[in-house]
């Protein structure tokens, strides 16, 4: 298999090389066999990203809920001056939200077997970021049908967007 690749100009990264075993038959036999190239062991892990989704060894999806809320708070810092300047009016930054935060946010989403511990993580995420938008608080103690309405629309995971 390595000379294949040599003689198409290819070459197998040693150091960076990994490999993820799932057992889908639930009979995992005692003690993990060794992969390796050549003479070299390669080392096992339990996730990895392939093509911006998280893979892990156990077929939960709890690392790519975790790297979308990630990815989505990257954009809201990047684009805080506009979110949070009082200057623009709360539908402009409704709409802003949509289009570039909450597609980071849920990007793939749709291919996730939702639960609801991933549904809440979202939500509370997305309601962390609507609060900050309008400069509100927890503390001040407004609803958060209440900053929905004012942005110009519910929050994805609602009851009326799922509609």
């Amino acid at each position: 298999m390595e000379g294949i690749l040599k003689s198409k100009g290819l070459r197998i990264s040693r150091t960076k090389t990994e490999h993820l075993r799932r057992d889908f038959s639930g009979t995992l036999p005692i003690g993990e066999p060794e992969v390796s190239i050549g003479e070299e062991v390669v080392t096992s892990t339990t996730k990895y990203r392939y093509l911006r989704s998280v893979i892990q060894s156990n077929g939960e999806i709890n690392g790519d809920v975790i790297h979308r809320i990630q990815a989505g708070w990257i954009k809201w810092r990047a684009a805080t001056k506009v979110l949070c300047d009082r200057k623009f009016s709360s539908r402009l930054k409704g709409k802003f939200y949509r289009v570039a935060i909450r597609s980071a946010l849920l990007y793939w989403a749709e291919c996730w077997p939702v639960k609801k511990t991933f549904e809440h993580k979202i939500e509370v995420t997305e309601m962390c970021m609507l609060r900050w938008m309008c400069g509100y608080t927890l503390m001040d103690r407004i609803r958060n049908q209440d900053f929905r309405d004012n942005l110009g629309g519910c929050s994805y995971f609602c009851k009326d967007a799922r509609k």
